[in-house]
């Protein structure tokens, strides 16, 4: 079971997560910056890749790693998201784009990780067609200025965590709470923005490819046996899953994925409408793009659940704190004989494989796939010899690639796989307690030391076998 030459072994990172300096050098405020001021951490030093990407890209040569995700953050950019632009911001990925092809590296490079501009987040994010219109441009924007050093795009980082952080379970600002129909507003405006930053790009002619990262977690009946939970399962795989991948991979929602997400809305007192000339954009998209980016670090085993909203986070690691209850889609619930992280994610590699199976089948997507996140957050630390042996991550690589090699084996076109994360990082709502990086990150000393999932990662992808 090896895999093939060609078959491309990455990490990942994500600018807000890692950068620091978030309010320098000329970047525009995002939402996250006043609303971190409220808690008990910041996004900054973070990771202090703005200063420390040389070490960075260095570090993941030599470990043998060849391409690494990276994310533009749109208001270094454009600091307000449009308008003046800060050409501090536009040299400094010109910079890490340069360093990358340096080291070998090559940069997959994603256009927003949920970061919108304060200033359009404020007017309603996706919400508002000017944020559609703003992003369009920003993109078009960077195809051209970074033509010459990057390949390989993506528009948006998971739509669907977006939609639901934002509107349902409201740990994202501006953290509002069960409004399903401001969500599917909000995924349906980063889907036609997503449409028409590729059809751009393509009629442009640009030399590279293109494409968008879901983050899909299959959805298993609880009781496979019992109508009632079959029906909550599939409620939630359209709102969180199909809904997305239909207007990627069909340019257009079927008339399943449209009457459950009305159904819904009717029971939540929300509704759903868009313009027809977004799906014509977005049909046109689906015929262009050259991948899908397939984020993957759970599946869920959902019942039936006749009552009233209630979700609690578990943001802080405290295991077995998680609730996941939504009015008319259904409960979340723990699987006997499934392990979960202390953040209670479900630790469950066959869900990868699950969902690639469907991908291709329901789909017959064969343009290629990429896993471009998956990986386990745990709480760490450092001896004093500098050792992490982080051997649960390795084991739960390790099975997740077996599964991945299994679907390739039956056919699905797996271009690529990329590790969650690259180092320590700003963990959104989690702040960094909850650690995934091959290199942990001495965040006094902003050190990098190699943990045992580096040195496992680097035999991996000398030997393109587990």
């Amino acid at each position: 079971m090896k895999f093939n030459s060609d078959f491309v072994f990455g990490a990942a990172t994500a600018a807000y997560q890692c950068e620091g300096e978030t309010r320098t050098h000329g970047k525009g405020k995002v939402a996250w910056d006043d609303y971190l001021e409220k808690g008990s951490f910041q996004a900054d030093k973070a990771s202090d890749f703005y200063h420390q990407y040389p070490v960075d890209l260095h570090l993941a040569k030599q470990f043998g790693i060849k391409a690494l995700r990276i994310s533009i953050a749109w208001s270094r950019i454009f600091p307000s998201g449009e308008g003046v632009i800060n050409q501090e911001g536009v040299d400094f990925y010109h910079h890490v784009f340069r360093q990358c092809h340096k080291e070998g590296i090559e940069p997959y490079v994603t256009l927003h990780h949920f970061d919108t501009p304060l200033a359009l987040h404020e007017r309603g994010d996706f919400l508002n067609r000017e944020t559609i219109d703003a992003f369009v441009k920003y993109a078009n924007f960077c195809f051209e200025e970074y033509k010459d050093e990057v390949s390989y795009w993506f528009t948006f980082n998971e739509v669907w965590p977006i939609a639901t952080n934002q509107y349902i379970e409201g740990v994202f600002p501006p953290c509002i709470t069960y409004d399903i129909s401001k969500a599917v507003a909000s995924m349906h405006g980063m889907m036609v923005a997503h449409a028409k930053a590729v059809n751009i790009f393509k009629s442009h002619g640009y030399k590279g490819k293109i494409g968008i990262i879901h983050s899909l977690e299959t959805k298993y009946p609880y009781d496979p046996t019992n109508s009632d939970d079959i029906r909550a399962a599939k409620k939630d795989d359209i709102l969180a899953n199909q809904f997305l991948l239909d207007a990627t991979l069909l340019g257009s929602y079927s008339e399943e994925t449209l009457q459950t997400i009305h159904e819904l809305l009717d029971l939540n007192h929300g509704s759903f409408h868009y313009d027809k000339r977004d799906i014509a954009e977005m049909k046109e998209a689906a015929n262009q793009i050259d991948y899908l980016g397939m984020n993957y670090y759970q599946s869920h085993f959902v019942r039936y659940y006749d009552g009233e909203n209630e979700i609690v986070h578990n943001g802080t690691g405290e295991k077995g704190t998680k609730k996941f209850k939504l009015k008319g889609v259904g409960e979340r619930v723990m699987k006997e004989g499934v392990p979960t992280t202390d953040w209670d994610w479900l630790i469950y590699p066959k869900g990868m494989y699950d969902m690639l199976m469907r991908i291709s089948k329901q789909y017959a997507f064969t343009k290629g796939i990429y896993i471009t996140e998956n990986g386990l957050g745990k709480k760490e630390s450092i001896d004093d010899d500098h050792v992490v042996d982080d051997e649960s991550r390795i084991d739960y690589i390790a099975k997740h690639l077996t599964w991945l090699l299994k679907a390739i084996q039956e056919g699905v076109y797996v271009k690529g796989y990329f590790v969650w994360s690259l180092m320590d990082v700003f963990s959104w709502s989690n702040g960094y307690n909850k650690r995934y990086g091959l290199f942990y990150t001495d965040y006094p000393t902003q050190k990098r030391y190699p943990k045992a999932s580096a040195y496992w990662y680097k035999r991996v992808i000398r030997n393109r076998e587990i």
